[in-house]
């Protein structure tokens, strides 16, 4: 069957950087702060798919006809945004995830309406255009897209990453990312080709439970798995809320499956570790989590994917 039809593409993954770096070997592109998906695009139809292959579309509606915008049939690798105040706004695009009042989805679209940001083109014309490199592919998306306030193609500049990465800064912006230009794209794969550099570092965490603590304040407490033994790897305050965490699936456990937790958590509440968050943080150089701030809850991903490094 053609992969158009199967859908379930997984796209490629990103590694990350300290600092940003100038090389003629490379593009720079800025980092979108939005969901990562997978457009399916062909002359009568519009589906998007996050990276586990939930279909997005009832949660944009109004990209349900981009498809007009394309002047082949594609598969297209970019980000789906919600502007807020001139710049992408994750938490807005997050909230509407999880909506699913059609009535209330419909009113978030018209005060901020979502886009989709196209960053690579992997299928043309019932042809994988993986193999071909990043430029060859990069003109060809550029060359199929009809943009507009729905649809766009991802601006690159060559060369200059160091000023690239301090105008995002300066704009308040996530950051970069920089691609070598001659790279294939290798789906399901963390690739060295494709490089983050952020202000802030982010990760993945397990949530295994949590603690109430003064004033009506949470602390999600978290884990990773080190080889296969789930690992405490500390709590996130700031960002939490029960409110945010009920709006997930989970059950209350007895006992954690967690090693290694200090003292202070005999009244944490336990939870099944089956939901992952990201979270910010400070750079530094030991394993710690530096004025830490939940981002979010994330269901595209699989507690068994939040592997110690």
């Amino acid at each position: 069957m053609d992969i158009f039809d199967e859908k379930g593409i997984k796209p490629m993954l990103i590694n990350e950087a300290n600092e940003a770096f100038d090389s003629p070997d490379y593009i720079y592109e800025l980092k979108l702060d939005g969901i990562r998906c997978i457009a399916y695009l062909d002359k009568d139809s519009t589906d998007i798919r996050n990276k586990r292959d939930f279909k997005l579309l009832s949660k944009v509606p109004e990209l349900s006809d981009i498809h007009k915008n394309i002047k082949s049939k594609c598969i297209l690798d970019g980000e789906l945004i919600v502007t807020k105040n001139g710049v992408p706004d994750f938490f807005e695009i997050q909230r509407r995830s999880l909506m699913s009042d059609p009535f209330k989805i419909q009113l978030a679209g018209k005060k901020y309406p979502a886009s989709f940001i196209a960053y690579d083109i992997l299928y043309l014309d019932g042809k994988l255009i993986t193999d071909l490199t990043l430029l060859e592919r990069k003109k060809m998306l550029a060359d199929i897209v009809v943009e507009s306030d729905k649809i766009a193609v991802s601006r690159y500049i060559e060369n200059k990453g160091i000023t690239l990465y301090e105008l995002a800064k300066q704009q308040n912006l996530e950051g970069i990312v920089a691609k070598e230009k001659n790279s294939k794209y290798y789906m399901d794969s963390r690739t060295k080709n494709w490089i983050k550099i952020k202000f802030l570092k982010d990760d993945d965490f397990i949530i295994c439970g949590y603690l109430l603590k003064e004033k009506g304040f949470v602390s999600l407490i978290i884990g990773k798995y080190k080889k296969d033994v789930l690992v405490y790897k500390g709590h996130v305050t700031l960002g939490v809320s029960l409110k945010k965490l009920n709006q997930y699936k989970y059950d209350v456990i007895v006992k954690p499956d967690l090693g290694g937790v200090p003292d202070g958590h005999e009244n944490a509440i336990w939870i099944t570790p089956n939901l992952v968050c990201t979270v910010e943080y400070m750079p530094n150089e030991k394993d710690l989590l530096r004025q830490p701030v939940l981002k979010s809850i994330r269901e595209d991903k699989s507690p068994y994917e939040c592997i110690e490094k």
